[in-house]
């Protein structure tokens, strides 16, 4: 590669060291837990208040996000995964919800992993922005979210 070369590899960003350091503290403290009871009630807690510290404009969404997903998928188990809230089903996450703060990004993102089962056709999206959640988007994320586990 030469020196002029603008694709040179620069490394992880600060934000994205601090998500992996973070998920291997996520794993570390899973492992000590009690019973798989424990480990569940324990899990939800750690997402609400990764949720409550979220600055206003996150927090508003990501409580909605959560609300609905917990709504329409009882069966997802809410846990933290690289510091984002996120929902898994038999132990993969299906989906997640990441804020506009974590990345420095303009919006927060509805994402779903491979796990989530919304393929159609050759191509499909994965992630979603959010801006705000109005009844509409509700429907919409209570959507994506029944398809992802059916």
């Amino acid at each position: 590669m030469s020196d002029t070369d603008s694709s040179t590899y620069e490394g992880f960003t600060a934000e994205e060291r601090a998500a992996m350091k973070e998920h291997a503290r996520e794993l570390r403290t899973a492992a000590r837990r009690g019973s798989r009871a424990e480990k569940a009630a324990q899990a939800e807690r750690d997402v609400l208040a990764r949720i409550a510290e979220m600055g206003d404009a996150d927090r508003a969404l990501a409580e909605r996000v959560h609300a609905v997903v917990t709504a329409t998928a009882p069966a997802l188990a809410p846990k933290l995964w690289y510091g984002m809230p996120a929902y898994a089903l038999d132990g993969k996450v299906v989906c997640f919800f990441q804020s506009a703060a974590k990345f420095k990004s303009r919006y927060a993102t509805l994402g779903f992993n491979d796990a989530a089962r919304l393929d159609e056709g050759a191509m499909w999206a994965t992630a979603f922005a959010l801006t705000e959640v109005t009844p509409e988007v509700e429907a919409r994320i209570a959507a994506l979210v029944a398809r992802a586990v059916s």
